[in-house]
């Protein structure tokens, strides 16, 4: 009987290696059948950094100056100049679509309270808005940033 109690925790000891390498074994054709990884693209060399194509370009679009009268005691008003940053697929659109983005500037500038220029940090929050608006109208892919030129009051 003492061989019989010897052979089996042998067995038992056996079973776990084996079984642990069934089982990894398993995942790992799993996932690469999957496609989660590629044991090939490990080995190879690294990919090449892509060129840029023409189309990703950036072309900057001038948008009118816009002029508006603040409203208030004083008689002042807001000069804004801006250019639109985008690429070469979306210019002509940008461009045809231009009184739009105008309208929704001006429209969006009138509206803003006269006391709200006096307040620290307004410039980024008005490049913010305008951003918004100007995405609204062109799309999220036609504009990649908006450039304050001009921002003064006179």
């Amino acid at each position: 009987m003492s061989e019989n109690a010897e052979t089996k925790p042998r067995r038992k000891g056996m079973l776990i290696p084996i079984a642990a390498t069934l089982i990894l074994g398993g995942a790992g054709f799993a996932s690469t059948y999957l496609g989660l990884w590629s044991p090939a693209a490990m080995l190879s060399a690294p990919a090449e950094a892509k060129v840029a194509h023409p189309a990703s370009q950036a072309e900057f679009v001038d948008i009118p100056t816009i002029e508006i009268i603040i409203p208030g005691g004083r008689a002042r008003s807001l000069i804004l100049s801006a250019t639109i940053e985008s690429d070469t697929t979306h210019k002509s659109q940008v461009r045809h679509l231009m009184p739009r983005v105008s309208d929704a500037f001006t429209t969006f500038l009138s509206d803003v309270d006269p006391s709200a220029y006096e307040k620290r940090g307004v410039l980024e929050i008005i490049r913010t808005e305008l951003v918004a608006r100007t995405r609204l109208v062109l799309g999220e892919e036609a504009v990649k940033d908006l450039l304050i030129t001009e921002f003064r009051f006179k």
